[in-house]
């Protein structure tokens, strides 16, 4: 098994109302990639989020009193936080720079996924712009994966990812927040090792390892490369979606 990732290179910048299908498939047209059956496409979130328009200029938010509690913990813009909270379930954890959500999207992560870094463009360039995750990625990641299959005639899968931090661990690493044409989990339950013992527990957050070896190659700062090409993605493709790798509350001890 051979497992290729490459970027799609010299895209532009991305704003408002872009349609990523096709500058995607631009991309890779230049760059003399032509897909196969079982490819898969995986997209930076603040691309998608910027296509779709997900920008808010704080200068436009009034903080509740609850955004200015948390602020005062956290010691955050108490606009920012009002985001925070506009786009969250509950509260996790808080405290000095640190605010810990349950994105309404159902996963845990800081800020709910609102970020400064890489939001200038042309329609603004002062530092009250900040991008939202994308409302609906699993919906976006299908639109995306719809035009592409139009285009290339064979089935893709896409991946949308961002970047998280993770309990007991130092340092972010690229996580799905959405997926379309593939799995998010592949059950492995049943299946006999190399010993012949079957396999009781194990299910492989299959989209997430993709997502990580991606944002490896995708960087995280000035690298302007928010698309990657997979080849050799592992398992079959199939309908899957972004709950397949939320757990359960019931089921999380770590709360």
């Amino acid at each position: 098994m051979n497992l290729t990732l490459t970027t799609i290179d010299n895209l532009p910048l991305i704003n408002p109302g872009d349609n990523l299908g096709e500058i995607i498939a631009d991309g890779m047209q230049k760059q003399g990639i032509s897909p196969q059956d079982g490819d898969v496409l995986v997209l930076a979130q603040k691309i998608v989020s910027k296509a779709e328009g997900r920008l808010v200029n704080m200068t436009n938010v009034t903080p509740t009193d609850e955004a200015k509690k948390y602020a005062e913990i956290t010691g955050k813009d108490p606009r920012f936080v009002e985001l925070v909270l506009r786009e969250s379930q509950s509260v996790v954890r808080t405290a000095f720079n640190t605010l810990i959500v349950e994105h309404k999207l159902g996963f845990i992560s800081a800020n709910a996924g609102i970020d400064h870094s890489n939001v200038h463009g042309d329609w603004g360039k002062d530092s009250d712009w900040v991008l939202l995750l994308p409302e609906n990625p699993d919906r976006s990641a299908e639109q995306i994966r719809e035009y592409l299959q139009e285009k290339f005639h064979c089935p893709l899968g896409v991946l949308i990812i961002d970047s998280h931090g993770r309990a007991w661990r130092n340092g972010t690493v690229g996580v799905t927040i959405g997926l379309a044409g593939m799995p998010g989990m592949v059950d492995l339950r049943g299946t006999s090792d190399i010993f012949g013992f079957h396999l009781k527990i194990t299910q492989v957050a299959a989209a997430d390892e993709l997502a990580a070896g991606a944002s490896l190659v995708m960087g995280q700062a000035s690298e302007k490369k928010p698309v990657v090409f997979a080849r050799g993605f592992p398992y079959a493709l199939r309908e899957g979606n972004l709950q397949e790798l939320i757990r359960p509350k019931e089921q999380d001890l770590f709360r």
